[in-house]
């Protein structure tokens, strides 16, 4: 069966999903981006500041103002010089890692904070949501969760497509990638800030060493001959609790709905507190099309990945939500001579 066309020449759409770091937090000291210069943060953290729905809403007084420097993720800082970076990307929910998880994969969260069952146990009941996977799959495209635990949140999605992170590295050497991959790092390489139960363990929160895990997968796609069908974002998931000086667009209240149950978090006194967006994040685009050395400035958020794959493959959109979406087009130039992939790290 012939493959089937795309909009662009790009095939194959790569998300890479990084843990807990705002804007100002990375990028805050980018050249020309619109950042915020903040004490500097050791590396890894000294903690995992609280980012919980309740802690966004107070983050103006009770935020972490630390950040990281061009020294701690060098090859990001390349990336965005050579490619470019996003300083007006939002997450999508006020909030901490899963539902942004989940708008990363329907465009919807029926939740604000992560649920007590965080990895829920097989027989839970799952939100029955459309996804970008399911309209892949329906169009006759590919797709592969790597890593990601979100997915299993969704009924039509629970076990589908489940690989391990390492395994992308693998199958994008061979270069056999499906047509989108979601990417997601072991915890020690995620650059998630040292929790409690990461005691003793100083791989953990290491901010240089997690960027490196990024730049290997990137490495691998492009040892695999696929960098010049590939657009790679990187981006990450939730504003981690940490400072950050732009206000994020006020353009969806949290509706609590009694019949959901309070047992995935989503209490009653949060009503109609600001559900989108939450605290901006990093979102690097690398690409043989993506502008070099640009800085967007238009707004973005995690659900314009997914309008960027609608577009690409020619999908309905899923809601209200990404039907409004940008789709990242500003920060390609596909009449542009293809440029190649970044010097390896």
């Amino acid at each position: 069966m012939p493959r089937k066309k795309t909009k662009h020449p790009i095939e194959h759409v790569v998300i890479i999903v990084k843990e807990n770091h705002g804007f100002d937090n990375y990028f805050g000291t980018f050249p020309g981006a619109n950042g915020a210069k903040l004490p500097r943060s050791p590396n890894p953290p000294h903690r995992d500041p609280n980012h919980r729905h309740d802690a966004w809403l107070t983050r103006k007084t009770t935020a972490v103002g630390e950040q990281f420097v061009e020294q701690d993720i060098p090859a990001y800082f390349a990336y965005a010089r050579q490619f470019t970076l996003c300083d007006n990307y939002f997450t999508d929910v006020a909030g901490p890692s899963t539902p942004n998880h989940i708008m990363l994969i329907t465009a919807d969260s029926p939740i604000i904070v992560n649920p007590p069952r965080y990895r829920l146990p097989v027989g839970q009941p799952l939100f029955d949501l459309p996804s970008l996977p399911a309209a892949l799959e329906k169009s006759g495209f590919t797709w592969g969760n790597y890593g990601g635990y979100a997915f299993d949140f969704i009924k039509a999605l629970q076990g589908k497509r489940k690989f391990a992170s390492a395994q992308f590295e693998q199958d994008a050497v061979a270069g056999k990638l499906p047509d989108v991959s979601w990417v997601y790092a072991p915890h020690d390489a995620s650059e998630h800030p040292p929790d409690a139960n990461d005691a003793g363990n100083p791989l953990v929160g290491d901010v240089t060493r997690g960027m490196q895990w990024t730049v290997d997968q990137i490495d691998a796609v492009v040892r695999g001959g696929l960098w010049p069908k590939t657009a790679i974002f990187v981006t990450w998931d939730d504003w981690g609790g940490w400072l950050d000086h732009v206000d994020p667009p006020n353009v969806e209240q949290w509706k609590h709905d009694p019949k959901h149950p309070d047992r995935d978090g989503n209490h009653p006194q949060w009503n109609g507190t600001q559900f989108r967006y939450g605290s901006r994040v990093g979102c690097l685009v690398l690409s043989p099309y993506a502008k070099s050395g640009y800085l967007s400035k238009v707004l973005h958020s995690h659900v314009s990945l997914l309008k960027f794959c609608e577009t690409l493959f020619g999908l309905p959109a899923l809601n209200a939500r990404d039907a409004r979406a940008d789709d990242m087009s500003d920060c390609f130039d596909f009449t542009r001579q293809p440029t190649g992939p970044p010097a390896r790290a």
